[in-house]
């Protein structure tokens, strides 16, 4: 049985804070023209037609949701609702009993709950040219940096696409990754990226903030693969 793990984009501040707030306006958009739910939006144009069936808005079975923890010395503590982790020069607010919720507010920057195999099904399709939820065109779009490298979205060397970072400069970023590389991460505690000119996918979720999205874990899993 697969298990899943809460899988929110970043809140942090800056351009992954607008980020996500201009995901959530989009969402509100997409809701109000096509008439339906966003949940159902999502279900009838991603889910459906890539088979995810581990991946929504909300938990209907809370066994099978890891239990989340924040950082902490000399271990990781476990989280509640209410808890502020500090990020930069800013704190996040944690809600992670709203994925239990059916009628939580479903936001498109941050708002759903899979697992490793449905993120990693839906990061191949925009890998192999977006079919059956884009068309050829829009992934290209979508994976080309369109801000340049001073955006620093994920530090020197990254600029931003449609809704991740873009490697623009590997030098600059010093890694290992090829110029081309997308990624991102979610503040409870997941990463992932994909380098199209490795025909590399690479997904890790965890259950600790921030250290699964932005500590030491992030770089070390990054320099295992390269290895």
């Amino acid at each position: 049985m697969r298990r899943l793990a809460a899988a929110p984009l970043n809140f942090a501040p800056g351009a992954a804070w607008r980020y996500s707030l201009a995901m959530d306006v989009l969402g509100g958009i997409l809701a109000k023209v096509s008439r339906q739910t966003l949940p159902d939006l999502v279900q009838r144009l991603i889910l459906d037609p890539l088979g995810l069936r581990d991946s929504g808005f909300a938990v209907a079975d809370g066994v099978r949701l890891v239990a989340p923890y924040r950082d902490g010395a000399p271990e990781p503590v476990l989280m509640a609702d209410g808890t502020m982790v500090p990020f930069r020069d800013a704190f996040i607010r944690f809600a992670p009993s709203r994925a239990f919720d059916p009628t939580s507010y479903p936001s498109g920057g941050a708002g759903m709950v899979g697992t490793a195999h449905d993120v990693l099904r839906f990061l191949e399709a925009i890998r192999g040219g977006g079919a059956p939820i884009l068309s050829q065109a829009s992934a290209a779009r979508m994976t080309a940096d369109q801000v340049g490298p001073q955006a620093e979205t994920q530090g020197p060397g990254w600029g931003f696409g449609y809704g991740w970072a873009v490697l623009v400069d590997p030098a600059a970023a010093a890694t290992p990754q090829s110029k081309g590389t997308f990624q991102w991460g979610g503040v409870y505690g997941h990463s992932w990226f994909v380098d199209p000119a490795q025909a590399l996918t690479v997904v890790a979720l965890t259950n600790t903030a921030i250290e699964g999205m932005a500590g030491s874990f992030v770089s070390q899993v990054r320099d295992a693969v390269y290895g």
